[in-house]
Parts: C-alpha cells; sequence; structure tokens
C-alpha cells in the first residue's frame, strides 16, 4: 500500500491519505491520567504546572490569582488557558479578586497572540463540568483559542486534524517573552 487505506466494510481503496497523529492517542486513551484522577489538586495539571521549570509547565505569564498556560492538545496554535491557582471547578466559586485577574489575563493572552501571530478572532470559553466538555472538570479554565480566516480548512473538516506548526515550547517562550510585564 502507499498510504491510501482500503475501506473496511468493501476492501476497496478510499482514496484518501491518512495524516497520523499518534501522540493524540495518549490524550484520547487517558493514559497520562493520574490514578485518583484530577479531582485532587495533587493530581491535577493545572495545580502543577505552576510549580514546573516554564519548558515542562508551558506557563507563559503568572498573576496574583491566575496564571496563563499554553493547552497541552491545542485546537489551533497559541491556544491558552487561563487558570486560577487556586483548585475550584466552577466559576461561581471565584472570589472577586480571582474573577477581575482572569477577565484581565484573557484580554492580555488576546493582545499577545494578536500581537505575535495576527490571529483574525478568538473563541473564549469555560466548560463547566464533565457533561459540558471539559476535559478536567475539577480545576476551571478559561479557553483563549486564536482563529484565522481559513483556519477550518479541509484538514479538521475532512481530514479530522489540526496542523499545529510550532512546537509548543516555541510557542511558550514567543508568547511569554511578548506578555506585558
Amino acid at each position: 500500500m502507499t498510504g491510501v487505506e482500503r475501506h473496511a466494510d468493501s476492501g476497496l481503496a478510499d482514496g484518501l491519505e491518512r495524516l497520523w497523529t499518534p501522540h493524540r492517542m495518549t490524550y484520547i486513551s487517558g493514559e497520562d491520567r493520574p490514578e485518583g484522577g484530577y479531582e485532587k489538586p495533587a493530581g491535577c495539571p493545572f495545580c502543577l504546572a505552576p510549580g514546573l521549570p516554564p519548558e515542562e509547565s508551558l506557563v507563559v505569564a503568572r498573576g496574583e490569582h491566575v496564571f496563563a498556560v499554553l493547552n497541552l492538545y491545542p485546537y489551533n496554535p497559541g491556544h491558552l488557558l487561563v487558570c486560577p491557582y487556586r483548585h475550584v471547578a466552577d466559576y461561581t466559586e471565584l472570589d472577586a479578586p480571582e474573577t477581575a485577574e482572569l477577565a484581565v489575563f484573557t484580554k492580555a493572552a488576546m493582545r499577545v497572540v494578536r500581537q505575535v501571530s495576527s490571529a483574525h478572532g478568538f473563541n473564549l470559553g469555560m466548560n463547566q463540568g464533565g457533561v459540558a466538555g471539559a476535559g478536567i472538570a475539577a480545576h476551571l479554565h478559561q479557553h483563549v483559542v486564536p482563529r484565522w480566516g481559513g483556519d477550518a480548512n479541509f484538514m479538521p473538516v475532512i481530514g479530522r486534524t489540526k496542523v499545529v506548526p510550532q512546537l509548543l515550547t516555541d510557542t511558550r517562550d514567543l508568547l511569554a517573552k511578548a506578555w506585558p510585564a
């Protein structure tokens, strides 16, 4: 075979090339989940990230109450998460200073990503609870997903694959350098 797969039902070639992304299987299968899950801070990647070196944590910027970190499994290049340091699951559990700084960091994330990558727009959002799509429901996080005209091209629509053109550590360095002091 030359990269063209045989159709499972008929055995006939379907004419499609495959772009393999085997690194995603760790996320899909949950192999990297801690034994006790994400419910407790000891197993929560958002609680652990601020204590790791920058190249391991992918933390871009730190505030008093929240921090910005690259998504390990981004929807688009530059996909950031704004997280409170405190391990809380629901937006209503944030206190006033956390809520205010989360908003400030979200705005800063948008400005920085626009500056370094000329994003045309953004998707912002929080998935509250597993049923709403939160992969790590135990620790609140706001998604800041940059968008560009035409970024929903054939790759994600037909190929069900996203192309991330830069190593996450390189993206982290670029965003951290541009983040306002």
